[in-house]
Order: structure tokens, then sequence, then C-alpha cells
């Protein structure tokens, strides 16, 4: 895998284990069209999202299964991490992916989200994105407050 930016594979890996904001996921539909979602994700060397098995997405990635993503803050200073890389999606009957993503994101599944998104009939899926080039940015010196005053 490709790493560029200035951060190093340690820091980009810190970064995107402890990020609990979604990622940016860009795909292209049967037409050639682009197509970007935004999903809960978690990190283990690889990007790890779960959704609905109805989802355009799932039905997307079948087609074309190369994918760009970006998962950054929302505030200054403004950094992240993008990427490209290869999805596959698979079944997540347990829906051990979406029980983890729940326990990331809202502290657990006994919450009104939980009990929508787990319920017996609703078909869940796993999509997995394999990085094969990742590049951070980190705007953090430039936009310090403190800097803008000396």
């Amino acid at each position: 895998m490709e790493i560029t930016g200035p951060w190093d594979r340690e820091r980009v890996d810190e970064f995107l284990d402890g990020a609990k904001i979604p990622v940016r996921i860009g795909c292209r539909t049967p037409s050639d069209a682009p197509w970007i979602v935004s999903l809960w994700f978690s990190w283990d060397g690889a990007v790890n999202c779960a959704t609905s098995a109805s989802a355009d997405l799932a039905d997307f990635l079948a087609h074309d299964d190369r994918v760009s993503f970006e998962v950054s803050t929302n505030d200054p200073p403004y950094k992240g991490v993008r990427g490209r890389g290869r999805a596959t999606v698979t079944p997540d009957a347990d829906k051990e992916q979406l029980r983890a993503l729940l326990e990331r994101y809202l502290g657990g599944v006994d919450n009104p989200t939980g009990d929508r998104l787990l319920r017996p009939e609703r078909e869940e899926v796993r999509v997995r994105i394999e990085p094969e080039r990742l590049h951070s940015w980190d705007y953090s010196e430039r936009m310090d407050p403190k800097e803008k005053d000396r």
C-alpha cells in the first residue's frame, strides 16, 4: 500500500482508529455515474462498514468494486485521510459488524437507532475496503489560532 502526505503509517492508523466521524465512500453506478455515501466505519488496516443488503451501494459495488474514500474532520484545524482501494460486500447475518459500529458510535445497541437497524427482518451486509493508496493532510499548523497572533 502506498502512503503519502505528512503522516506515517502509525499516525494514519491512530487517526482512523480514533475517528468517530463517517467515512465518505465514492463509487460508480452501473451507468458509470459517480456516487458518494457516508457510513460509519471501523479501521483495522482496512475500512469496515455495514449497510442494508438492499442499499444502492451494495448493488453498485457488485458492479464495480473500485472505490475512493475520505475521513476528515469537520471543524478546523482540518485534517484527514483519503484513499482508494477495492471493496468487498459479504453477508453480515448475525449483524456483528453493525453491532460493533453501534457500540463505537453510540456506545451500545440499546437505543432507537439500534432498535431500528437490528430488526430481525432487516438483512445486513459488511463492506470492507482494502486500501491500495492512502494520503493524509493536516492543516493544524497553518490553522492554529496561536500562529495567527504571532
